[in-house]
């Protein structure tokens, strides 16, 4: 089973884009930064960024309800470190929104969602919460994530999905209840990069053909205002892993 039949949504958003060159390496700096005080109602990313309309993209089959609140959604599955700083901001202000929860899920390194194995002709064991999980921005609106660089399975390329809450309730069990949706949204990464990961193991026995960035049916060329990522190596080789960075803007009313 594939999410080949999404279709991507009407233009509804804004998003906030890191603008190229010396202003986008400026604010994945900061974001990686430890915090800094900040004066008056000064917003420390309104500066760096660029807001424009983007569209949001499909949800796609395999999201679950009140996944897990936590920084790091690994839970040992074997794969390429990712580091996550995404950036949530308000579309109309550029301030950053601090306590917004921002979720992810996506596919292990052999194509495989938890809660739906198998659905790439894997046979791996599945306790419905690998890969999945998101935490609540800081007060510059970050949100910093540890997992494994995703997969890919039949008739996608390798993704991401996102969504952004507000006022949600984090609940006794390590989840989340309530709130108010405001983004819905995939995150794409460099297909040059991508070549690398899959010649390396786990990935590389994932035998499912690959469908690259510019063959999806969902990415549509936009670069950061679709979702893609800017990646660092972390060390200087592929299996060292990388850091990604995005920033998100939300619609709030």
């Amino acid at each position: 089973m594939t999410d080949n039949p999404e279709v991507r949504s009407n233009v509804a958003r804004r998003t906030v884009l890191i603008a190229t060159g010396a202003t986008a390496a400026t604010l994945a700096v900061g974001a990686a930064a430890p915090e800094a005080p900040t004066t008056g109602a000064t917003a420390p990313v309104a500066a760096a960024a660029v807001c424009t309309l983007t569209r949001e993209m499909t949800e796609g089959p395999y999201y679950l309800d009140g996944q897990l609140v936590r920084p790091d959604i690994t839970e040992g599955k074997a794969g390429i470190p990712l580091k996550l700083a995404l950036t949530v901001v308000d579309d109309d202000t550029c301030a950053p929104l601090s306590n917004a929860l921002v979720e992810i899920w996506h596919a292990d390194a052999l194509g495989e969602y938890s809660g739906f194995v198998g659905n790439n002709g894997h046979n791996e064991p599945d306790n419905g919460t690998f890969l999945r999980g998101g935490v609540l921005t800081n007060t510059r609106g970050v949100a910093n994530i540890t997992t494994v660089y995703p997969g890919w399975y039949r008739g996608r390329c390798i993704h991401i999905h996102v969504k952004v809450h507000t006022n949600v309730t984090l609940t006794s069990d390590g989840s989340f209840t309530g709130g108010q949706e405001l983004h819905t949204g995939q995150l794409f990464f460099d297909e040059a990069i991508t070549r690398r990961v899959a010649t390396v193991s786990p990935y590389s026995t994932n035998t499912v053909t690959r469908t690259t960035l510019a063959q999806d049916s969902i990415y549509d060329d936009g670069g950061a205002a679709s979702g893609l990522l800017t990646l660092t190596a972390l060390g200087s080789t592929t299996s060292a892993g990388y850091a990604s960075t995005l920033t998100l803007g939300v619609e709030r009313s």
